[in-house]
Protein backbone atom coordinates (compact mmCIF):
# COMPACT_ATOMS: atom_id res chain seq x y z
CA UNK A 1 0.00 0.00 0.00
CA UNK A 2 1.47 3.36 -1.00
CA UNK A 3 1.57 5.92 1.80
CA UNK A 4 0.27 9.45 1.21
CA UNK A 5 2.36 12.57 1.69
CA UNK A 6 2.60 13.54 5.36
CA UNK A 7 4.54 16.13 7.41
CA UNK A 8 8.09 14.95 8.13
CA UNK A 9 7.71 14.27 11.84
CA UNK A 10 10.47 12.67 13.88
CA UNK A 11 10.65 8.89 13.96
CA UNK A 12 9.15 8.45 17.42
CA UNK A 13 6.16 10.59 16.44
CA UNK A 14 5.57 8.66 13.24
CA UNK A 15 5.68 5.37 15.13
CA UNK A 16 2.69 6.54 17.15
CA UNK A 17 0.63 8.43 14.58
CA UNK A 18 1.46 7.34 11.02
CA UNK A 19 -1.22 5.45 9.12
CA UNK A 20 -4.02 6.28 11.55
CA UNK A 21 -7.32 6.31 9.66
CA UNK A 22 -10.19 6.99 12.06
CA UNK A 23 -13.74 5.93 11.40
CA UNK A 24 -16.72 8.21 11.98
CA UNK A 25 -16.71 7.08 15.64
CA UNK A 26 -13.44 8.96 16.28
CA UNK A 27 -11.66 6.14 18.11
CA UNK A 28 -8.31 6.86 19.79
CA UNK A 29 -6.76 3.45 19.14
CA UNK A 30 -6.76 2.19 15.56
CA UNK A 31 -9.84 0.19 14.65
CA UNK A 32 -9.59 -3.56 14.15
CA UNK A 33 -11.51 -4.64 11.04
CA UNK A 34 -12.23 -8.35 11.51
CA UNK A 35 -13.92 -8.97 8.19
CA UNK A 36 -13.22 -11.33 5.33
CA UNK A 37 -14.91 -9.33 2.62
CA UNK A 38 -16.58 -6.03 1.77
CA UNK A 39 -19.89 -5.02 0.17
CA UNK A 40 -20.41 -2.77 -2.84
CA UNK A 41 -22.98 -0.14 -3.72
CA UNK A 42 -23.56 -1.81 -7.09
CA UNK A 43 -22.39 -4.56 -9.42
CA UNK A 44 -20.58 -1.86 -11.41
CA UNK A 45 -18.69 -0.82 -8.29
CA UNK A 46 -17.58 -4.39 -7.65
CA UNK A 47 -16.33 -4.65 -11.22
CA UNK A 48 -14.40 -1.41 -10.93
CA UNK A 49 -12.78 -2.43 -7.65
CA UNK A 50 -11.48 -5.63 -9.20
CA UNK A 51 -10.18 -3.61 -12.16
CA UNK A 52 -8.43 -1.24 -9.72
CA UNK A 53 -10.41 1.61 -11.28
CA UNK A 54 -12.21 2.52 -8.03
CA UNK A 55 -10.67 3.00 -4.58
CA UNK A 56 -11.75 0.69 -1.80
CA UNK A 57 -11.39 -2.84 -0.49
CA UNK A 58 -12.68 -6.06 -1.98
CA UNK A 59 -11.24 -8.99 0.01
CA UNK A 60 -8.99 -9.19 3.08
CA UNK A 61 -6.65 -11.61 1.32
CA UNK A 62 -5.81 -8.61 -0.87
CA UNK A 63 -5.96 -5.84 1.71
CA UNK A 64 -7.89 -4.54 4.69
CA UNK A 65 -8.08 -1.16 6.50
CA UNK A 66 -6.21 -2.46 9.57
CA UNK A 67 -3.52 -4.01 7.40
CA UNK A 68 -3.22 -0.76 5.45
CA UNK A 69 -2.57 1.16 8.66
CA UNK A 70 0.24 -1.20 9.62
CA UNK A 71 1.74 -1.00 6.12
CA UNK A 72 1.66 2.78 6.07
CA UNK A 73 3.28 3.09 9.49
CA UNK A 74 6.13 0.66 8.81
CA UNK A 75 6.71 2.19 5.36
CA UNK A 76 7.05 5.62 6.95
CA UNK A 77 9.55 4.26 9.47
CA UNK A 78 11.59 2.49 6.78
CA UNK A 79 11.49 5.41 4.34
CA UNK A 80 9.86 3.22 1.68
CA UNK A 81 7.33 4.22 -0.94
CA UNK A 82 5.22 1.15 -0.32
CA UNK A 83 4.81 -1.92 1.88
CA UNK A 84 3.10 -5.30 1.71
CA UNK A 85 2.34 -7.17 4.93
CA UNK A 86 2.52 -10.97 4.98
CA UNK A 87 1.53 -13.78 7.33
CA UNK A 88 5.09 -14.46 8.56
CA UNK A 89 8.64 -13.32 8.06
CA UNK A 90 9.38 -16.35 5.88
CA UNK A 91 6.32 -15.52 3.78
CA UNK A 92 7.86 -12.08 3.24
CA UNK A 93 11.17 -13.58 2.09
CA UNK A 94 9.48 -16.18 -0.12
CA UNK A 95 7.09 -13.74 -1.80
CA UNK A 96 9.76 -11.07 -2.29
CA UNK A 97 12.19 -13.51 -3.92
CA UNK A 98 9.75 -15.72 -5.86
CA UNK A 99 8.10 -12.64 -7.34
CA UNK A 100 11.39 -11.61 -8.96
CA UNK A 101 12.41 -14.81 -10.73
CA UNK A 102 11.26 -17.45 -13.19
CA UNK A 103 12.70 -20.65 -14.65
CA UNK A 104 16.10 -20.01 -16.19
CA UNK A 105 16.99 -17.14 -13.84
CA UNK A 106 19.83 -17.13 -11.33
CA UNK A 107 20.11 -15.80 -7.76
CA UNK A 108 23.22 -14.90 -5.75
CA UNK A 109 22.89 -15.09 -1.96
CA UNK A 110 25.13 -14.74 1.07
CA UNK A 111 26.10 -18.08 2.57
CA UNK A 112 25.35 -16.88 6.13
CA UNK A 113 21.55 -16.85 6.07
CA UNK A 114 18.82 -17.92 8.47
CA UNK A 115 18.26 -21.64 7.86
CA UNK A 116 14.84 -21.28 6.23
CA UNK A 117 15.99 -18.40 4.01
CA UNK A 118 18.89 -20.46 2.76
CA UNK A 119 16.52 -23.37 2.08
CA UNK A 120 14.44 -21.09 -0.17
CA UNK A 121 17.34 -20.24 -2.47
CA UNK A 122 19.37 -23.43 -2.15
CA UNK A 123 16.64 -26.12 -2.17
CA UNK A 124 13.34 -24.62 -3.33
CA UNK A 125 14.50 -22.47 -6.25
CA UNK A 126 16.30 -25.27 -8.14
CA UNK A 127 13.06 -27.30 -8.14
CA UNK A 128 11.57 -24.61 -10.39
CA UNK A 129 14.60 -24.08 -12.61
CA UNK A 130 16.10 -21.11 -10.77
CA UNK A 131 19.83 -21.45 -10.15
CA UNK A 132 21.58 -20.24 -7.00
CA UNK A 133 25.15 -19.41 -6.04
CA UNK A 134 26.11 -18.94 -2.38
CA UNK A 135 29.00 -16.60 -1.58
CA UNK A 136 31.01 -15.35 1.37
CA UNK A 137 28.94 -12.25 2.12
CA UNK A 138 31.66 -9.79 3.23
CA UNK A 139 33.79 -10.61 0.13
CA UNK A 140 32.63 -8.17 -2.58
CA UNK A 141 34.79 -9.92 -5.18
CA UNK A 142 32.89 -13.13 -4.47
CA UNK A 143 29.63 -11.39 -5.37
CA UNK A 144 31.17 -10.11 -8.62
CA UNK A 145 32.50 -13.54 -9.58
CA UNK A 146 29.11 -15.17 -8.96
CA UNK A 147 27.23 -12.97 -11.43
CA UNK A 148 25.95 -14.66 -14.59
CA UNK A 149 24.10 -13.23 -17.60
CA UNK A 150 20.89 -14.70 -16.19
CA UNK A 151 21.38 -13.30 -12.64
CA UNK A 152 18.24 -11.45 -11.59
CA UNK A 153 18.39 -11.05 -7.80
CA UNK A 154 20.74 -10.87 -4.81
CA UNK A 155 19.77 -11.78 -1.23
CA UNK A 156 21.58 -11.13 2.04
CA UNK A 157 20.97 -10.56 5.74
CA UNK A 158 23.13 -8.27 7.83
CA UNK A 159 23.91 -8.58 10.69
CA UNK A 160 23.65 -12.29 9.93
CA UNK A 161 21.78 -14.83 12.00
CA UNK A 162 23.35 -15.99 14.30
CA UNK A 163 27.04 -15.09 13.87
CA UNK A 164 26.46 -11.30 13.51
CA UNK A 165 28.54 -11.04 10.35
CA UNK A 166 28.22 -7.67 8.58
CA UNK A 167 27.89 -7.25 4.80
CA UNK A 168 28.51 -4.02 2.88
CA UNK A 169 25.00 -3.25 1.62
CA UNK A 170 26.04 -0.32 -0.58
CA UNK A 171 28.88 -2.34 -2.11
CA UNK A 172 26.69 -5.35 -2.90
CA UNK A 173 23.89 -3.10 -4.22
CA UNK A 174 26.27 -1.54 -6.75
CA UNK A 175 27.42 -4.95 -7.96
CA UNK A 176 23.78 -6.07 -8.30
CA UNK A 177 22.73 -2.97 -10.20
CA UNK A 178 25.76 -3.11 -12.51
CA UNK A 179 24.63 -6.63 -13.39
CA UNK A 180 21.02 -5.55 -13.96
CA UNK A 181 19.87 -7.37 -10.83
CA UNK A 182 18.07 -6.31 -7.65
CA UNK A 183 19.15 -6.56 -4.01
CA UNK A 184 16.86 -7.78 -1.23
CA UNK A 185 18.04 -7.34 2.37
CA UNK A 186 16.70 -9.19 5.42
CA UNK A 187 17.05 -6.47 8.05
CA UNK A 188 15.66 -8.29 11.10
CA UNK A 189 18.84 -8.07 13.17
CA UNK A 190 19.58 -4.53 12.02
CA UNK A 191 16.04 -3.35 12.81
CA UNK A 192 14.55 -0.34 10.99
CA UNK A 193 15.99 1.88 13.74
CA UNK A 194 19.67 1.03 13.34
CA UNK A 195 19.99 0.27 9.63
CA UNK A 196 18.33 1.65 6.47
CA UNK A 197 19.06 -0.69 3.54
CA UNK A 198 16.99 1.32 1.06
CA UNK A 199 19.12 4.40 1.74
CA UNK A 200 22.20 2.27 1.07
CA UNK A 201 20.98 1.13 -2.35
CA UNK A 202 18.89 -1.98 -1.64
CA UNK A 203 15.77 -2.44 -3.78
CA UNK A 204 13.74 -4.38 -1.23
CA UNK A 205 13.78 -4.89 2.55
CA UNK A 206 12.07 -7.76 4.37
CA UNK A 207 11.28 -8.26 8.05
CA UNK A 208 9.97 -10.96 10.26
CA UNK A 209 7.65 -8.63 12.17
CA UNK A 210 7.32 -11.47 14.68
CA UNK A 211 10.62 -10.25 16.11
CA UNK A 212 11.28 -6.66 17.28
CA UNK A 213 8.20 -5.15 15.61
CA UNK A 214 5.85 -7.19 17.79
CA UNK A 215 8.63 -7.78 20.28
CA UNK A 216 6.40 -9.29 22.91
CA UNK A 217 5.93 -12.88 21.76
CA UNK A 218 2.32 -12.49 20.71
CA UNK A 219 1.88 -13.13 17.01
CA UNK A 220 3.44 -13.88 13.63
CA UNK A 221 3.84 -11.44 10.78
CA UNK A 222 6.11 -10.18 8.05
CA UNK A 223 6.47 -7.21 5.73
CA UNK A 224 8.08 -6.37 2.39
CA UNK A 225 9.16 -2.76 1.75
CA UNK A 226 10.24 -1.30 -1.57
CA UNK A 227 9.27 1.16 -4.29
CA UNK A 228 5.65 1.32 -5.40
CA UNK A 229 6.67 -0.17 -8.75
CA UNK A 230 8.44 -3.11 -7.07
CA UNK A 231 5.48 -3.90 -4.79
CA UNK A 232 2.91 -3.60 -7.56
CA UNK A 233 4.77 -5.61 -10.21
CA UNK A 234 6.70 -8.22 -8.20
CA UNK A 235 4.79 -8.71 -4.95
CA UNK A 236 1.07 -7.94 -5.00
CA UNK A 237 -0.08 -10.37 -7.69
CA UNK A 238 2.00 -13.21 -6.25
CA UNK A 239 0.59 -12.63 -2.75
CA UNK A 240 -3.00 -12.27 -3.95
CA UNK A 241 -2.91 -15.48 -5.94
CA UNK A 242 -0.99 -17.65 -3.47
CA UNK A 243 -2.50 -16.36 -0.22
CA UNK A 244 0.24 -15.84 2.45
CA UNK A 245 -1.74 -12.86 3.75
CA UNK A 246 -1.55 -11.46 7.26
CA UNK A 247 -4.66 -11.56 9.43
CA UNK A 248 -6.18 -8.20 10.42
CA UNK A 249 -5.78 -9.10 14.09
CA UNK A 250 -2.06 -9.78 13.75
CA UNK A 251 -1.65 -6.58 11.72
CA UNK A 252 -3.34 -4.68 14.56
CA UNK A 253 -1.04 -6.25 17.16
CA UNK A 254 2.00 -5.30 15.08
CA UNK A 255 0.64 -1.80 14.57
CA UNK A 256 0.48 -1.36 18.33
CA UNK A 257 3.94 -2.89 18.68
CA UNK A 258 5.38 -0.18 16.44
CA UNK A 259 4.30 2.47 18.97
CA UNK A 260 6.90 1.24 21.46
CA UNK A 261 9.53 -0.07 19.01
CA UNK A 262 12.05 2.73 19.53
CA UNK A 263 11.74 2.58 23.33
CA UNK A 264 12.26 -1.18 23.38
CA UNK A 265 15.06 -1.45 20.83
CA UNK A 266 17.01 1.48 22.26
CA UNK A 267 16.85 0.01 25.77
CA UNK A 268 17.69 -3.50 24.56
CA UNK A 269 20.65 -2.21 22.54
CA UNK A 270 21.98 -0.23 25.48
CA UNK A 271 21.76 -3.30 27.71
CA UNK A 272 23.33 -5.53 25.04
CA UNK A 273 26.31 -3.20 24.80
CA UNK A 274 26.77 -3.27 28.57
CA UNK A 275 26.56 -7.07 28.71
CA UNK A 276 28.92 -7.51 25.75
CA UNK A 277 31.53 -5.32 27.44
CA UNK A 278 31.06 -7.10 30.76
CA UNK A 279 31.39 -10.62 29.36
CA UNK A 280 33.98 -10.11 26.64
CA UNK A 281 36.95 -11.24 28.75
CA UNK A 282 35.13 -13.88 30.77
CA UNK A 283 37.33 -17.01 31.03
CA UNK A 284 34.49 -19.34 29.97
CA UNK A 285 33.78 -17.38 26.76
CA UNK A 286 35.94 -18.43 23.84
CA UNK A 287 34.70 -15.57 21.67
CA UNK A 288 32.06 -12.85 21.95
CA UNK A 289 30.74 -11.01 18.90
CA UNK A 290 28.73 -7.81 19.17
CA UNK A 291 28.28 -5.19 16.42
CA UNK A 292 28.61 -2.31 18.89
CA UNK A 293 32.14 -3.21 20.05
CA UNK A 294 35.30 -1.79 18.44
CA UNK A 295 36.83 -5.28 18.22
CA UNK A 296 34.14 -6.54 15.84
CA UNK A 297 35.94 -7.71 12.65
CA UNK A 298 33.93 -5.23 10.56
CA UNK A 299 33.79 -2.33 13.03
CA UNK A 300 34.63 0.29 10.39
CA UNK A 301 31.83 -0.88 8.12
CA UNK A 302 29.41 -0.90 11.06
CA UNK A 303 30.21 2.77 11.73
CA UNK A 304 29.37 3.65 8.12
CA UNK A 305 26.33 1.45 7.75
CA UNK A 306 24.54 1.25 11.10
CA UNK A 307 23.17 3.90 13.45
CA UNK A 308 23.44 1.64 16.50
CA UNK A 309 24.66 -1.75 17.64
CA UNK A 310 22.23 -4.62 18.05
CA UNK A 311 19.94 -6.31 20.54
CA UNK A 312 21.80 -9.56 19.79
CA UNK A 313 25.05 -11.04 21.14
CA UNK A 314 26.84 -14.16 19.85
CA UNK A 315 28.58 -16.06 22.66
CA UNK A 316 30.96 -18.89 21.77
CA UNK A 317 31.12 -20.82 25.03
CA UNK A 318 34.11 -23.04 25.80
CA UNK A 319 33.84 -26.85 25.65
CA UNK A 320 31.61 -26.87 22.57
CA UNK A 321 28.08 -28.25 22.65
CA UNK A 322 28.47 -29.66 26.16
CA UNK A 323 29.62 -26.30 27.50
CA UNK A 324 26.87 -24.42 25.67
CA UNK A 325 24.20 -26.79 27.00
CA UNK A 326 25.51 -26.51 30.58
CA UNK A 327 25.46 -22.75 30.28
CA UNK A 328 21.94 -22.60 28.85
CA UNK A 329 20.50 -25.11 31.31
CA UNK A 330 21.96 -23.17 34.24
CA UNK A 331 20.24 -19.92 33.32
CA UNK A 332 17.49 -18.97 35.76
CA UNK A 333 16.09 -15.69 34.40
CA UNK A 334 16.96 -15.94 30.72
CA UNK A 335 14.84 -18.51 28.89
CA UNK A 336 15.65 -20.97 26.09
CA UNK A 337 13.67 -20.18 22.93
CA UNK A 338 14.31 -19.91 19.20
CA UNK A 339 12.52 -16.55 19.01
CA UNK A 340 14.37 -13.22 19.25
CA UNK A 341 13.76 -9.50 19.57
CA UNK A 342 11.42 -10.15 22.49
CA UNK A 343 10.86 -8.16 25.67
CA UNK A 344 12.08 -11.28 27.48
CA UNK A 345 15.75 -12.25 27.15
CA UNK A 346 16.16 -15.48 25.19
CA UNK A 347 18.97 -17.83 24.20
CA UNK A 348 19.18 -20.57 21.61
CA UNK A 349 21.78 -23.02 20.35
CA UNK A 350 21.77 -22.56 16.55
CA UNK A 351 23.75 -25.70 15.72
CA UNK A 352 20.96 -27.90 17.15
CA UNK A 353 17.92 -25.73 16.36
CA UNK A 354 17.69 -23.01 13.69
CA UNK A 355 20.65 -24.35 11.67
CA UNK A 356 20.56 -28.02 12.64
CA UNK A 357 19.88 -29.29 9.10
CA UNK A 358 23.28 -28.11 7.85
CA UNK A 359 26.41 -30.25 7.94
CA UNK A 360 29.17 -29.33 10.41
CA UNK A 361 31.20 -28.07 7.45
CA UNK A 362 28.36 -25.82 6.26
CA UNK A 363 27.83 -24.47 9.77
CA UNK A 364 31.55 -23.78 10.00
CA UNK A 365 31.36 -21.72 6.80
CA UNK A 366 28.61 -19.64 8.42
CA UNK A 367 30.60 -19.14 11.63
CA UNK A 368 28.36 -21.43 13.66
CA UNK A 369 30.40 -23.48 16.11
CA UNK A 370 29.09 -26.14 18.50
CA UNK A 371 29.65 -23.72 21.36
CA UNK A 372 27.82 -20.77 19.81
CA UNK A 373 24.85 -19.42 21.77
CA UNK A 374 22.65 -16.70 20.26
CA UNK A 375 21.55 -14.28 22.97
CA UNK A 376 18.60 -11.95 22.35
CA UNK A 377 18.67 -9.22 25.00
CA UNK A 378 15.33 -8.25 26.53
CA UNK A 379 14.02 -5.47 28.74
CA UNK A 380 15.01 -6.85 32.15
CA UNK A 381 17.37 -4.84 34.35
CA UNK A 382 20.90 -5.19 33.08
CA UNK A 383 22.32 -6.12 36.49
CA UNK A 384 19.88 -9.03 36.83
CA UNK A 385 20.81 -10.28 33.38
CA UNK A 386 24.53 -10.00 34.06
CA UNK A 387 24.23 -11.89 37.32
CA UNK A 388 22.29 -14.68 35.62
CA UNK A 389 24.83 -14.95 32.79
CA UNK A 390 27.81 -15.06 35.14
CA UNK A 391 26.38 -17.72 37.43
CA UNK A 392 25.50 -19.83 34.37
CA UNK A 393 28.98 -19.41 32.84
CA UNK A 394 30.47 -20.54 36.16
CA UNK A 395 28.80 -23.93 35.52
CA UNK A 396 30.67 -24.46 32.22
Amino acid sequence: MKIPDRPEYQLETRLVHEGQHRTAFGETSEALFLTQGFVYESAESAENRFLNEEPGYSYTRYSNPTITMFEERIASLEGAEAAQATATGMAAVTVAMMGQVQAGDHVVAARALFGSCRWIVEDLFPRFGVGCTLVDGPDLDAWRRAVRPETKAFLLETPSNPSLEIIDIAGVAKIAHDAGATLTVDNVFGTPLWQKPLELGADCVVYSATKHIDGQGRCLGGVILASTEFIETKVQQFLRMTGPSISPFNAWVLLKGLETLSLRVERQTETAGFLADSLHDHPKVRRLTYPGRPDHPQADLIKRQMRGGSTMIALDVKNGKAGAFRFMNALKLIRISNNLGDAKSLVTHPATTTHQRFTPEQRGEMGITDGLVRFSVGLEHRDDLLADLIQALDRV
